[in-house]
């Protein structure tokens, strides 16, 4: 195994190597090859191979693949989720949001953070509880297996895609800066990676990556602010007054309404990231790695703090972007057509660091947000892929016994197919912001997911028909909506004027999918209806006191 690992990072080191030393001509600062940063980036990669190697030694079983055996510490957790959570599109894409957009950036750092409450208070005890591998295990606890576990097998799978494609977006073009390779090459080798890392290592190896670059990106991060808050006097106002300076749209980037120009909008989006939050397969995954459910309320108490903590260095970072990126002398950051970091707004953040630290802060910067990456699709891939073997293949559709050595067999497959089509939709939305585009996959989630999650623990009415009508149309009506709406069908598509003028169509969606639960639940007057109310008061004892949840089977 250990060979496999070192003969792929030597093609690859070397298959790099080919590529940065073709002729790319005589371009600016931003296409040079930076060696410093180049050596470090292979460094932190050979360092999480090295992770994966040991990870994949102790993954023995399906429990272990799915959820580290379950004995990651709730402090752990807590970083691990952060980890997560803090993907590209949050360190890249909102930083280069704020960069593009000034005040108005804020929304999804502010968006992204008020959800977490709702986990903290609302879902996670309950999760730990029900739960075995997925999200699902929770919702089919007093409901019909099949079609529950279909409905969020299916949700699952459309929120991991839209994802990973922010994510394979801003490590495509990571690779593109250091190492002058084409996007598409680039996309492709990520997605390799990142196919090996979650085969072979499964959730231990996630976890350790991500607790890893967790701690080495609060760091960076920190002290970025810093450099860009001692330039200023550690006066924010300073800085802000600076941007406006400099910004094209000068006193206007303080002001609302740049990115979200309407209420509906507004709300819209605040719906889908505060609620989407709560339904994302790859952070709910994270509550089953834990041994009971206070160390799932610790884990999230960790999160939160760390991720609120990181969002406020989000803002500071974009801001400074404008002044020392966008405002730089001599015009260091100008692309070849004179324009500054055009369509580069994703690597804001990463010039920023070159501003504030030169070659080697850039290195290190550009390895984090790499490990940032592979860290944040190893989770999600990870989620689909046990959506597919274990609420799909396991619990739905196998006639048969299962043994845990074919359902991980089945895992991997979709592993594979996972990072396939991560590959193809990542080239496909090349000059999306990757903040925006995760904004899509909250809307998804908080339209399919979230709506079911919650009516199943808090509801006792609930039945399997109300689920599962309510979940599709959640689901489907977030899809049709995203996909007639400007992203998708004008910038995506290339067509006229949008059908729906929304970009963000939660408002509608996620509303749509509640009344849809309860009018066909409370219709429901089949045999099975009367099993499942009948069943909520044990589901809520063992909700409440975790009484029977270790060693829960999730059938």
């Amino acid at each position: 195994m250990l060979g496999k690992y070192l003969s792929l990072f030597m093609l690859t080191a070397t298959t790099f190597a080919f590529a940065v030393g073709a002729d790319l001509g005589e371009g600016t600062k931003a296409e040079e090859i930076n060696i410093p940063a180049i050596v470090m980036f292979f460094i932190f990669v050979a360092a999480t191979l090295g992770v994966t190697y040991w990870a994949s030694k102790k993954t023995k079983s399906a429990k272990d693949f799915y959820t580290a055996g379950g004995g990651i510490t709730g402090t752990q957790n807590g970083i691990a989720i952060a980890g997560d959570y803090m993907s590209a599109a949050s360190f890249l894409g909102i930083t280069g949001m704020v960069y593009l957009k000034g005040y108005d950036g804020l929304i999804f750092s502010i968006g992204f953070l008020v959800g977490w409450p709702i986990i903290l208070f609302m879902i996670s005890e309950q999760l730990r509880n029900l739960g075995k591998y997925t999200f699902a295990d929770v919702t089919a606890y007093r409901l019909k297996q099949k079609p529950i576990r279909i409905l969020a097998a299916l949700g699952s799978l459309a929120v991991v895609l839209l994802y990973l494609i922010a994510q394979m977006v801003g490590a495509g073009k990571l690779i593109e800066i250091l190492f002058g390779l084409d996007y598409e090459f680039a996309v492709v080798l990520v997605g390799i990676l990142m196919i090996l890392y979650v085969v072979f290592g499964g959730m231990l190896a996630t976890t350790w990556v991500q607790i890893i670059k967790a701690v080495l990106l609060l760091v960076g991060t920190t002290f970025m602010a810093l450099m860009v808050m001692s330039k200023f006097g550690f006066s924010l106002d300073a800085l802000f007054t600076k941007a406006t300076e400099i910004h094209p749209k000068g006193v206007s980037i303080m002001s609302p309404g740049g990115l979200v120009s309407d209420p509906i909008s507004a709300i819209s989006l605040g719906i889908a990231l505060m609620f989407g939050t709560a339904g994302l397969p790859h952070i709910l995954m994270r509550f089953f790695t834990v041994a009971d459910a206070k160390e799932a309320r610790k884990s999230v108490f960790v999160a939160t703090g760390l991720i609120g903590y990181f969002y406020v260095l989000t803002f500071i970072m974009g801001f400074g972007a404008i002044v020392l990126v966008l405002g730089a002398e001599n015009g260091y950051y100008l692309a070849a057509d004179g324009e500054t970091l055009k369509g580069m707004n994703n690597m804001a953040a990463v010039w920023l660091a070159h501003a504030v630290g030169g070659d080697y802060f850039l290195g290190f910067i550009s390895a984090v947000a790499f490990a940032t990456i592979l860290a944040v699709v190893s989770g999600l891939t990870l989620a689909g892929a046990s959506a597919v073997s274990h609420d799909l293949y396991a619990n739905a559709f196998a006639t048969s016994k299962v043994d845990e050595a074919k359902e991980m067999k089945v895992s991997r497959m979709a592993t594979i197919a996972i990072g396939i089509a991560a590959i193809f939709f990542g080239i496909a939305f090349e000059e999306q912001n990757i903040a925006f585009v995760v904004a899509l996959a909250f809307t998804i989630a908080a339209s399919a997911n979230f709506p079911v999650l919650f009516m199943s623990i808090f509801w006792k009415n609930l039945t399997t028909r109300g689920a599962v009508i309510g979940g599709y149309v959640g689901l489907i009506s977030a899809l049709v909506l995203v996909i007639l709406g400007p992203v998708v069908w004008t910038s995506i598509l290339g067509n006229a004027e949008a059908i729906v003028p929304y970009k963000f169509p939660a408002v509608f969606s996620v509303p749509m999918a509640f009344m849809a639960i309860w009018f066909f639940s409370i219709t429901d007057k089949s045999d099975d209806a009367a099993r499942c109310i009948e069943e909520f008061d044990a589901q809520d004892i063992r909700c409440q006191t975790g009484i029977g949840a270790e060693g829960a089977s999730g059938h």
